[in-house]
């Protein structure tokens, strides 16, 4: 629903340059296979879950970001995440008035460097349970993990799952969530 047709057309250019090979240890995201060598962009505007980040990410100014050589690791919010949020609130964020408002929010989901849910892991382990994660954006967050799964904390106290970990892009990781990570509040 809020797919552009820029990333449309950046879709359909990317798949016109050559056949890409998806990493057999990659996860499917939204339906879609995920290649290791594309960019986060170029592999999110394909998956049917993110939509609505994608549209987001545009509405940002954020696309020359993350299309970049990076390395990042992001934490994706579905589109049912960004249905969690009070009604209305996606609408407003678009809105060209909230373009800061809304690239600091995204920019809470993405860390300046690359992370794999085992070297998260660690890093929780080697913190003795709680391992704090500053974002691009204003915020920082906490991690912790139980058997497989990996929890994030925001400054509001909200737990965000990742729900598929480890999808190797060329410009870093992706880590599926299930709930828009917000900054504190003011």
């Amino acid at each position: 629903m809020f797919r552009s047709t820029f990333f449309a057309a950046t879709a359909v250019a990317a798949l016109g340059l050559g056949a890409s090979v998806a990493s057999a240890d990659n996860p499917m995201v939204g339906g879609a296979p995920m290649f290791a060598d594309k960019t986060i962009v170029e592999n999110a505007v394909n998956s049917k879950d993110h939509e609505t980040l994608v549209a987001a990410v545009q509405a940002a100014g954020l696309v020359d970001v993350l299309n970049s050589d990076g390395p990042f690791t992001v934490f994706a919010p579905t589109d049912a995440a960004f249905g969690m949020l009070k009604e209305g609130t996606v609408e407003a964020l678009l809105q060209p008035e909230a373009k800061a408002q809304l690239a600091n929010i995204l920019k809470c989901h993405v860390v300046g460097a690359e992370a794999m849910s085992m070297a998260i892991k660690g890093m929780i382990d080697d913190d003795g349970g709680v391992h704090p994660v500053p974002t691009l954006g204003t915020c920082t967050l906490q991690a912790t993990y139980k058997g497989d799964s990996i929890m994030l904390e925001d400054e509001r106290g909200r737990v965000i799952n990742v729900t598929i970990a480890d999808v190797q892009q060329s410009n870093g990781v992706i880590h599926v969530v299930d709930r828009v990570i917000l900054p504190p509040q003011s």
